[in-house]
Order: C-alpha cells, then sequence, then structure tokens
C-alpha cells in the first residue's frame, strides 16, 4: 500500500517537474526569440570589419576591451554568450570574448546609481572596481588553463 502511494507521488511529482519546466521554457522563448533578432541587427550593422579594426589581436588591449565593452552593456546573461559565440566566429580571441563574458555578468556600470542608492557609493564602486579587474584576471586564467589542459 505504501509503495503505490509512493509511487503515484513520485509519478505526480515527475509530470508537475515535467509541466513547471516547459511553463518555464516558455517564458524564456520570448529572451530567445529577442536575442535571435538582436543578433541578426549585430550581423548586420557591425561588419567583420568593423569587429577587426575594433579588435587588434593584441592580447592585453583586446582583453581589456572586451571587459570595458562587457562592462557597459547590460541584458541577460544567456545574451552574452550568444554573442560572445559570434564574436568568436568572426576570430575575435577567447581572453577577448571569455573577458567580455565575465564584465558582463559581474560589472555592472549601468546599475551602478541604482545599486550605489541601495548598497552605498563606496561599496559599489569597490565591488564594480574589483570586478572589472577580475575580469581581465579570470579571462586570462581560464584561457591560459584551457590552453594548458588542450
Amino acid at each position: 500500500m505504501v509503495n503505490k502511494n509512493l509511487e503515484k507521488s513520485n509519478k505526480n511529482s515527475f509530470g508537475m517537474s515535467v509541466f513547471k519546466a516547459l511553463i518555464s521554457f516558455a517564458k524564456t522563448l520570448p529572451v530567445l526569440f529577442g536575442v535571435i533578432l538582436l543578433i541578426g541587427l549585430f550581423k548586420t550593422y557591425i561588419s567583420s570589419d568593423v569587429i577587426s579594426s575594433v579588435f587588434t589581436g593584441e592580447l592585453l588591449t583586446d582583453t581589456f576591451l572586451g571587459s570595458i565593452i562587457g562592462s557597459i552593456s547590460a541584458g541577460n546573461p544567456i545574451t552574452s554568450y550568444i554573442i560572445g559565440g559570434e564574436l568568436l566566429k568572426e576570430g575575435v580571441s577567447l581572453f577577448t570574448v571569455t573577458a567580455f563574458i565575465t564584465a558582463w555578468v559581474t560589472v555592472g556600470f549601468i546599475q551602478l546609481p541604482a545599486e550605489a542608492s541601495t548598497l552605498g557609493k563606496q561599496f559599489s564602486l569597490l565591488r564594480n572596481g574589483l570586478s572589472f579587474l577580475f575580469s581581465i584576471l579570470i579571462a586570462i586564467a581560464t584561457v591560459t588553463t584551457i590552453q594548458v589542459i588542450l
């Protein structure tokens, strides 16, 4: 008797989990659709020549620039992964893309006024400054580790 109730409970919880996952996926579809449109605009208005002129191939300069662009950009983290993938396809270095994604997720210069009013100006500036610096260091450490492993 206990096993039958347990089996029914497991079936109900599995079904409910699948339902919740589908609802969650449905909620992310507009974001994914927006990202696809954004990438289309990105490819249309920002050509390979523009990307090549901005990112010169110099390790530290490009990594620093990737962190700056990621810091001033705002959006959903999943968007940064897709944009990063497109940048890699255009020949931008993995150092730059890693710094871009790390800064996008951790640094928030756009949200700085709201953060400063909530958490304090000194804390917000220190957190964002350290996050910017660490985005560069993490990018270099991550890509160097990957290169050693592979």
